[in-house]
Formats: structure tokens, C-alpha cells, sequence
């Protein structure tokens, strides 16, 4: 297996090894060619992290007004903002 190395020079940072296939794919995951692969993984690593608690109630309180009925659909809201 080829292999590359991620330099990413700041304060307290470190070299690690990953395969040329990992490397090509954070690349392709950059949003901007600037984009350090750091912020790459840490934004595929965002989504595995925990909610905080603002969230999950936000989320338990949408449920509840999925369940009594308190939204509107996609169709609905096209024809109240007439749109096509």
C-alpha cells in the first residue's frame, strides 16, 4: 500500500501516516483548496460527536410537534409562498 505523509504545521501539531488512497479522498473532501486537512477531519469527526444538550432538546421538541401536527409540508408551504 502507498503511503503519504499530512504535514500540518501549528503549535503542539504532529505528523501522521495515512495511506495515498485516505489522502486523495481528504483532498476531495476540501471545501476550499486553503482548507487545512485538519478542519477536513474535524468536520467528518463533528459528525460523530455527541449533542449537546440544546440540541437534543430542540430535536425532542420537533418530534413532539411532528407528532401533534405543528408543521406545515414542502407542497403546503410552495402554495402559501405561491411559488411553483
Amino acid at each position: 500500500m502507498n503511503y503519504g505523509t499530512l504535514y500540518y504545521t501549528m503549535a503542539n501539531a504532529t505528523t501522521i501516516q495515512v495511506s495515498t488512497k485516505l489522502k486523495n479522498t481528504l483532498e476531495k473532501r476540501k471545501i476550499v483548496a486553503a482548507e487545512s486537512y485538519e478542519e477536513v477531519i474535524w468536520d467528518l469527526l463533528e459528525d460523530t460527536m455527541e449533542l449537546n444538550e440544546e440540541t437534543k432538546r430542540d430535536i425532542s421538541q420537533a418530534e413532539e410537534d411532528y407528532k401533534a401536527g405543528r408543521f406545515i409540508t414542502m407542497e403546503d408551504l410552495k402554495k402559501k409562498l405561491d411559488l411553483k
